[in-house]
């Protein structure tokens, strides 16, 4: 990035940040859902995009209920756009203090069953609600997570999210890295953590089944969780009304439990992962380009809504 650019970053989000730590949750609520109408007013690529994920993806909902699960995806945007500025204010403390009065976690027991077998855990999630939340309230109630990420730019951008996450002591770990984080926290009875609703190029990503098309999905879990004897863990996150995000821990599916086929087990996964997203679609990342590459169950539909 430009020099110029990423110190203009810097300013804008250290401002806002250290704005937004004396908002009242409810506040930011009301905030966020306004921003979220202004950037769908505005348009543009990301409003496309997901418009055409949510009529592809969900034929069988009328027109309207398109229009207003668009609009409900919007506001869930601004929210947590005002969610992640947090993570810029310059107050010492205030992030984690910030997370530990809207996070909640459930089901922890099923977590700390699977660690108890002493051979580390796999964790499966989504881009639901507030991802970043989810790894920091479980790190901050004990769980020793790292995450498998991509690095941010510019470098400084990086830093201050990474920094943040191992202050609550969650661990990063890069996707050029993934082979040798995992094994290696694996070995060290540590908790590692996917998320299992982005683009994945081959060979890692197979393609199985996701809503009304086959995807390219990370394929390799399972066989992670066999080679080292680790169970996985499926966590999911929603946001209530009032802004409490419910982070939620699932029981564990053990190694001997997933089938040798990797691409069934990466199936069933996908469909646990679409079943999340349907009970809560308008907290989903439909902007994103998760269906590069597809290979569509109705091309014709794909033509028509592309071209509308």
């Amino acid at each position: 990035m430009n020099p110029i650019l990423s110190l203009f970053l810097w300013i804008i989000l250290t401002l806002t940040g250290t704005l937004v730590s004396f908002l009242p949750r409810s506040l930011e609520i009301k905030l966020g859902k306004a921003l979220g109408h202004f950037l769908l007013w505005i348009g543009g690529t990301r409003k496309r995009i997901a418009w055409e994920n949510i009529s592809l993806c969900m034929p069988e909902i009328s027109a309207s209920d398109r229009q207003r699960l668009l609009k409900e995806n919007f506001e869930h945007y601004g929210i947590l756009a005002f969610e992640l500025l947090h993570m810029f204010s310059p107050i010492p403390g205030h992030y984690l203090s910030y997370v530990q009065k809207i996070a909640a976690v459930e089901g922890l027991e099923n977590w700390q069953k699977a660690h108890k077998r002493g051979k580390g855990v796999l964790f499966v999630s989504a881009h639901l609600a507030n991802w970043e939340i989810m790894s920091i309230i479980a790190a901050l109630k004990g769980v020793p997570v790292t995450i498998i990420t991509r690095q941010l730019k510019p470098a400084w951008l990086n830093k201050k999210i990474t920094s943040l996450r191992a202050l609550a002591g969650c661990g990063s770990a890069y996707k050029e890295q993934r082979l040798s984080a995992v094994l290696k926290g694996l070995h060290n009875q540590k908790s590692i953590g996917f998320v299992l609703d982005q683009y994945i190029a081959p060979p890692a990503g197979i393609y199985v089944q996701f809503f009304t098309a086959q995807v390219h999905t990370l394929g390799v879990l399972g066989l992670f969780s066999k080679r080292a004897q680790a169970p996985i863990v499926p966590v999911s996150q929603t946001r209530d009304e009032k802004g409490i995000i419910h982070v939620i821990f699932e029981p564990a599916i053990n190694p001997e439990e997933i089938p040798e086929d990797s691409k069934e087990f990466t199936q069933a996964l996908s469909l646990r992962v679409e079943g999340w997203i349907r009970k809560n679609p308008a907290q989903w990342l439909w902007v994103h380009r998760r269906f590069k590459n597809a290979i569509w169950d109705n091309p014709a539909a794909v033509a028509k809504t592309v071209n509308s």
